[in-house]
């Protein structure tokens, strides 16, 4: 499961970082351990391992509770889904980074960037700080070299989604649907 804050057009990235935070909160308070990352652009993923025995809506359901969840602790975080009915200084928290067929950039992936840019994996402690334009391909080999894989032990830390389908059956209850995929 990955939910990405997202930045409105104008949305700066130190607002990113402190919704990532909120993110952080409350994936401690599930239990769940998160992998943050820069996304390489303007954005942050989170990624969270979680079991294999949820198919694919209840996946969707749980990340949209997870983003409403940080919506609702932030005024700076919004899950309104279309850009034109959109707060374009709010960061968008995309419980759409679940969708099928979506591909996203993966951990050290290079983006094209004019000064080529890696999506970077972080320890949380980096995340009020970090700055996208300090991934580089010139920067990671030695990032690499002095902390290693940031994301190697995902595998370690799996999470059961059961809280958060709770949380969206709470939502659902309250007349907050999840909406279809397109």
């Amino acid at each position: 499961m990955a939910d990405r804050p997202r930045p409105g057009d104008r949305c700066d990235f130190a607002t990113v970082r402190r919704v990532a935070g909120v993110a952080k909160d409350v994936l401690e308070e599930l239990g769940a351990t998160g992998w943050p990352k820069t996304t390489g652009s303007k954005g942050i993923h989170v990624y969270v391992r979680i079991r294999p025995d949820h198919g694919f809506r209840d996946v969707r359901r749980a990340a949209l509770a997870f983003a409403r969840e940080v919506e609702r602790r932030t005024e700076e975080a919004t899950t309104v889904w279309w850009r034109k009915d959109r707060d374009p200084a709010k960061v968008f928290v995309d419980f759409n980074q679940n969708a099928r067929d979506h591909t996203i950039a993966a951990a050290y992936s290079i983006r094209a960037t004019p000064d080529a840019r890696v999506s970077a994996p972080l320890r949380w402690d980096e995340v009020p700080d970090c700055d996208p334009r300090d991934f580089t391909v010139l920067t990671m080999p030695g990032r690499f070299a002095d902390l290693g894989d940031l994301h190697a032990g995902i595998d370690d830390a799996v999470f059961d989604i059961a809280p958060l389908l709770e949380w969206a059956q709470r939502d659902e209850a309250a007349g907050q649907p999840t909406p279809e995929p397109d």
